[in-house]
């Protein structure tokens, strides 16, 4: 069984509502329904890309927002919904349960003031709709996980860009980026504390990270600006170069792949060895602002604390 979409619980959770004589805790709601659905462990964990909230449960809260849009439910209390009496009315015309046209109904509704919505402020009215209507990701989605969908794959395309922006540095200029992220990250107490010392007979190591004022703590950087992977061979020998330093900690980040036997030799280091391919030093890069900009975007949600208030 795949996860319902956020119309196709809007039966479940109106006849649920329907059976109870007084406001319900969400949280309750969310578990009984779940076992109402036989919803799998794997149905009941799976998280919104950004990890905030179970999809079932923020699929159930669109649900009840397209009862609500419908005049069919109501929260009379922060965190408790209940059916009104034309939520009765409606279970009870159709005995106890509402027929697939009702339902669609009720979604269609709601669906479409999502969409006028995003024709107002985008103009993108044809592709929307036919999203929409033709049984594509969107009618399967809560609005939530569709914007949430929408950023990853944004970030997704970012990520990728940043990586064809590394692929044109110079060696020194990537050994540079790679010190402004590990700044950005928290390491060094400035940015004049990491330096960058990638020269011929180095020894392997491009820059050094002091921890502390005086320099007695340091971290030891490779910075490999590669387009294939990083074996074993070179993990082996930035242990080597770790080793003449005296050195117990070091951070090896390339903006090519890690290969499996290479991560292990990392795992086997006396030490702390840090592996960061390419696509884990991109998604550090958007997530701390190294090379990317942001634009906001304001995701309006009702203040209930000021019409509880006095």
């Amino acid at each position: 069984m795949s996860l319902p979409s956020y119309v196709q619980f809007i039966g479940p959770l109106l006849q649920y509502l329907g059976a109870q004589r007084a406001p319900v805790r969400t949280r309750v709601v969310y578990e009984e329904l779940a076992n109402r659905l036989s919803l799998s462990e794997v149905e009941r964990t799976a998280l919104l890309p950004s990890g905030l909230q179970p999809v079932f449960q923020n699929r159930i809260g669109w649900a009840h927002d397209a009862l609500k849009r419908a005049g069919l439910s109501s929260a009379p209390v922060r965190g408790s919904w209940i059916i009104t009496d034309a939520g009765r009315k409606l279970l009870d015309a159709h005995g106890g349960a509402l027929p697939e046209v009702e339902v669609e109904r009720i979604g269609s509704e709601a669906r479409d003031v999502s969409i006028q919505s995003l024709v107002g402020a985008t103009g993108a009215s044809h592709s929307v709709r036919e999203d929409v209507t033709a049984g594509g990701k969107a009618e399967t989605q809560s609005p939530r996980e569709q914007i949430e969908d929408a950023l990853a794959r944004i970030r997704a395309s970012v990520a990728r860009d940043l990586l064809a922006q590394i692929g044109r540095q110079t060696p020194g200029e990537f050994e540079s980026l790679v010190l402004d992220v590990l700044y950005a990250l928290g390491y060094g107490l400035s940015r004049e504390a990491l330096v960058r010392t990638g020269r011929s007979g180095d020894g392997g190591i491009d820059g050094i990270v002091s921890l502390d004022r005086l320099g007695l703590q340091k971290v030891y950087v490779q910075a490999k600006k590669w387009k294939g992977q990083v074996g074993a061979p070179e993990i082996q020998g930035f242990m080597g170069a770790l080793h003449l330093q005296g050195a117990d900690k070091g951070v090896l980040i390339t903006s090519g792949t890690i290969s499996g036997p290479a991560r292990e030799a990392a795992r086997q280091a006396r030490g702390s060895v840090v592996l960061i391919d390419g696509a884990r030093l991109a998604e550090l890069m958007i997530e701390h602002g190294v090379g990317v900009t942001s634009e906001s975007l304001r995701l309006p949600k009702v203040d209930t604390d000021y019409f509880e208030g006095e």
